[in-house]
């Protein structure tokens, strides 16, 4: 049976006062939904993936998906019924048999949880997961107690919550009217649909406020325990002759400048040494070992492919990269003009945020080969963050 995922992140998460919509606030250096689309893409029963997010988020969007393949983006409504309700409407040309319905807010989804709410489905036309409620219930409208409410069959409702995909449409088509339904769940009970109730899990938190941001910090770090420095260096000389025969890049960044460094690739200096620090973090070669400078295929190629190369090597093993520092050793060109752009550039091809990304210049005090302006250095750290 074909399985769609709908990813809800059009809210604006006005508890959590961030500078971001909170479906963007940076969770690990990456965005929050960002945590859900990775564990929901490596599923590979779930096929199609569709976010719907807020008209005026679409670039904080494209940040986040970068490199993977979901669909389009759709424009959410008023209400989290009404987003979903246009979720829905935007598959049903893709008409899967399922559908797994989720919250941004959740960025913790684990594989145990997915496959419980899937099993369920295969003979009830809903499923959610959910916890017990140990606490006491009290009811104080006015901040007095009023009464104690019977906590037994009580739970605490998650996502992703799963359903039958033509009875979910249909139970949200004839609920539009009605905006104050609690959860999918509660949509699929009032159209006659029978939904079954699968363990949740405790990881499985949803991020509101500022304090439970803190605490999913904290939980990722503490998954993520093994921490890595690796260190990168490299240099490259000018080359002489007209300025068409090359161009200067550093950093992902082309520089106005009318001399050239000479190398197999284009030469980038500062994202050579980068890819090398974060191999070594990983403890996986140097630059050479995976990009042959004698392999033509190379033969002047863009150095952002070596960067996410190294980038895709660690998010294979589960990791991810806290921070990188890049320092460039030059007289000349001055690289004050650049920094921005170099920072914004390496953010993106590591897909971090980039107040994860340093870049910085210094001089020799024209000692050495670098002081004379024979060519130019570069040295990097990586810090990367692996499974404990």
């Amino acid at each position: 049976m074909s399985t769609a995922a709908l990813i809800v992140a059009a809210g604006r998460g006005k508890r959590l006062a961030g500078e971001r919509p909170k479906a963007y606030v940076d969770l690990g250096g990456v965005p929050l939904v960002r945590h859900s689309l990775d564990a929901l893409a490596a599923r590979p029963e779930i096929g199609p993936i569709r976010v719907v997010i807020h008209p005026g988020d679409t670039p904080y969007y494209q940040d986040a998906v970068r490199g993977l393949n979901v669909l389009p983006p759709v424009a959410g409504g008023t209400s989290r019924q009404d987003s979903v309700r246009a979720g829905l409407e935007s598959l049903a040309a893709v008409a899967p048999d399922r559908v797994l319905i989720h919250d941004a807010a959740r960025p913790f989804p684990d594989g145990p949880l997915i496959d419980r709410v899937l099993s369920a489905l295969d003979d009830a036309p809903g499923a959610i997961p959910g916890l017990p409620v140990w606490d006491s219930l009290k009811r104080a409208p006015s901040g007095w107690i009023e009464a104690t409410l019977d906590r037994d069959d009580m739970w605490r409702a998650q996502t992703p919550q799963g359903f039958a995909f033509d009875q979910i449409l249909q139970a949200h088509r004839a609920a539009a009217a009605d905006n104050r339904l609690a959860d999918d769940a509660e949509v699929a009970r009032r159209a006659g649909m029978a939904v079954r109730l699968v363990a949740g899990s405790e990881s499985n938190v949803k991020i509101t406020s500022a304090q439970d941001l803190a605490r999913a910090e904290r939980r990722l770090l503490d998954t993520l325990g093994d921490v890595r420095c690796g260190s990168g260096f490299d240099i490259h000389r000018f080359g002489s002759g007209p300025a068409d025969k090359g161009r200067l890049r550093l950093c992902g960044v082309d520089i106005a400048d009318p001399r050239y460094l000479v190398g197999h690739s284009d030469a980038d200096v500062g994202l050579h040494a980068l890819t090398d620090a974060v191999l070594g973090a990983i403890s996986a070669g140097d630059i050479g070992s995976h990009f042959p400078p004698g392999d033509a295929r190379w033969r002047g190629a863009n150095s952002a492919n070596f960067v996410q190369h190294a980038a895709a090597l660690v998010a294979a093993r589960g990791g991810h990269i806290a921070h990188v520092d890049v320092t460039l050793i030059c007289e000349s060109p001055k690289i004050a003009p650049y920094r921005t752009a170099m920072i914004e550039r390496i953010a993106e091809l590591l897909d971090i945020a980039v107040t994860r990304v340093s870049v910085k210049a210094t001089t020799t005090e024209r000692l050495g080969f670098a002081g004379r302006g024979e060519g130019i250095a570069a040295q990097a750290t990586a810090t990367v963050r692996l499974p404990a």
